[in-house]
């Protein structure tokens, strides 16, 4: 067995989320070592377990499991770490989904110390009940959301965007319709220490 939980015979404790990576002590059998991931989160702690007890069973050794998995970068666009030297960190998740981008939010939530940007958008024909639904997770999970495009394709910009103002009447959030714009506005807001998810296409 494997998960967080101490009693299972592969487990991962003292687990540590930060904006570059995440920490833990990996227990296998009762026999302890520190792992230092490149992947961010609780669920690549998850994957990460089922991957390492996989290997295990399949008779390779455990230092031998720990370095490759330590080596693991993501697939890009997956809650991608983005090199900032402003003390700024920058993520970038395909989250085009209102799970997606309360699941992101929340890993966010877990290592941030100060402010969150959140610059999101919703794609063109598409289930248009989703666009209310993410904009009020957005405001409800970051503390500096900004709304702007996502692949409109054949839609008219302007109004998903107020497909998704709709979802948050009595908030006051900034709306770009150019997503360059967007982005460029939550970076040069941002302080050090404060965290930028850019949600969607990138």
């Amino acid at each position: 067995t494997f998960g967080l939980k101490p009693d299972a015979m592969i487990n991962a404790q003292n687990v540590e989320i930060k904006s570059h990576g995440t920490e833990f002590d990996l227990s296998v059998f009762g026999h302890v070592t520190h792992v230092t991931m490149q992947l961010i989160g609780q669920f690549n702690v998850y994957n990460m377990l089922a991957a390492f007890a996989a290997a295990y069973a399949s008779g390779i050794l455990e230092d031998q499991i720990i370095k490759s998995l330590e080596k693991v970068t993501g697939v890009k666009g997956r809650f991608q770490s983005v090199p900032s030297h402003t003390g700024v960190s920058v993520i970038v998740d395909y989250s085009h989904t209102p799970d997606g981008l309360l699941n992101a939010l929340e890993t966010i939530q877990d290592f941030a110390t100060k402010d969150i940007y959140c610059v999101v958008g919703c794609g063109g024909d598409r289930d248009k009940t989703k666009r209310p639904k993410m904009a009020k997770i957005a405001v409800e999970h970051s503390t500096k959301p900004i709304f702007t495009s996502d692949n409109p394709r054949t839609e008219d910009p302007t109004m998903i965007l107020n497909d998704m103002v709709a979802g948050v009447p009595n908030a006051d959030v900034p709306v770009y319709e150019d997503r360059h714009v967007a982005i460029a506005k939550a970076i040069e807001a941002a302080q050090p220490g404060d965290v930028v998810l850019i949600a969607g296409k990138g």
